[in-house]
């Protein structure tokens, strides 16, 4: 059993840090996905991707890197990524007509 003072170690505040934000920015990209089906929005669908790519998409993929047991630079380098193609995804949003 987890005592109370293990909730506030820096490494269980970090990972439902990460958690929470995962869990936030798919909210946010489900309702811009609801704007795309609503409304039948190329731009909404995009920015859900994004938000998507952004938040759980970084997420997913350091947790799958960290538990194939990569190491350190290659846990940034997949983060990285993973940011970068939510950040291409919300830019063309912004920019497709």
């Amino acid at each position: 059993m987890m005592a109370p003072l293990d909730l506030l170690a820096p490494d269980a505040v970090a990972e439902l840090s990460r958690v929470l934000t995962a869990v936030v920015g798919l909210f946010v990209a489900s309702l811009a996905y609801r704007g795309y089906r609503r409304n039948d929005a190329p731009r909404m669908r995009w920015l859900a991707v994004g938000i998507g790519a952004l938040t759980a998409g970084v997420y997913a993929a350091v947790a799958a890197a960290d538990w194939a047991g990569a190491g350190v630079g290659i846990v940034l380098l997949v983060r990285g990524l993973a940011t970068v193609a939510g950040l291409c995804a919300v830019l063309y949003a912004l920019l497709v007509e």
